[in-house]
């Protein structure tokens, strides 16, 4: 079956970091709203007259924010439609929200929850300083909106739910407030791909020695 995985959760909690390190290994689609949206999303600030850098202020939201997540889930859907696995990354907070929002979607390419397996992974981390620091240690310019407007910016870090109609063993929250170590790399794949198929993943990537463990990766 098809599998349609999104990987949501605020700015800093390890998104990217996790839902590539699967996709690599399984070859699945990769999609980042962030990486998607920029090229628009400059050009639209710029016309404006506003900051090219500015991804959270309310006149983003205005201009760029439904199409960005329209971009994203053009491509994720298109891709779905040819039979591939898709991650998608990306907040996705007003969407989780709505009970109704993936069935809709997915009407678009004829599909149904029934013959494709969405999931959702929610990351997280443990408090909104945890937040703070891994927005501060990765020093981008698309950040800084959020640092200087923190209280305001703040607020979108709070604990979530999803809301579409899955069943709660396609929904799984991953605090990834400490390193990222390959046991729980593994434990993500298992979810992702069912404990079947990660298993024999592990088979072709696994050391000789079974005792061996790669360095832990960054959240």
């Amino acid at each position: 079956m098809r599998r349609l995985v999104f990987f949501v959760g605020g700015a800093g909690a390890g998104k990217t970091t996790l839902a590539k390190r699967i996709a690599r290994k399984h070859k699945a689609v990769l999609l980042d709203m962030d990486t998607l949206l920029r090229p628009a999303a400059v050009v639209v600030m710029t016309t404006a007259g506003l900051d090219p850098d500015d991804r959270d202020s309310e006149a983003y939201k205005t201009l760029c924010r439904d199409l960005g997540y329209r971009i994203t889930m053009d491509a994720a859907l298109e891709n779905v439609e040819l039979g591939n696995d898709v991650f998608v990354i990306g907040p996705f907070t007003k969407e989780t929200g709505d009970a109704e929002w993936i069935e809709r979607e997915l009407t678009a390419i004829g599909a149904t929850l029934r013959d494709v397996e969405v999931k959702a992974v929610i990351v997280t981390l443990a408090d909104d300083e945890a937040y703070r620091n891994r927005i501060m240690q990765r020093s981008s310019r698309l950040d800084e909106w959020k640092l200087k407007n923190w209280e305001i910016f703040s607020r979108s870090l709070a604990p979530r739910s999803i809301a579409w109609k899955l069943p709660p063993t396609s929904v799984l929250t991953v605090d990834n407030s400490l390193p990222l170590t390959e046991e729980k790399l593994w434990d993500l794949e298992q979810f992702v791909y069912d404990e079947e198929r990660a298993a024999v993943g592990r088979m072709h990537s696994e050391p000789s020695s079974t005792s061996a463990k790669a360095p832990a990766d960054e959240g």
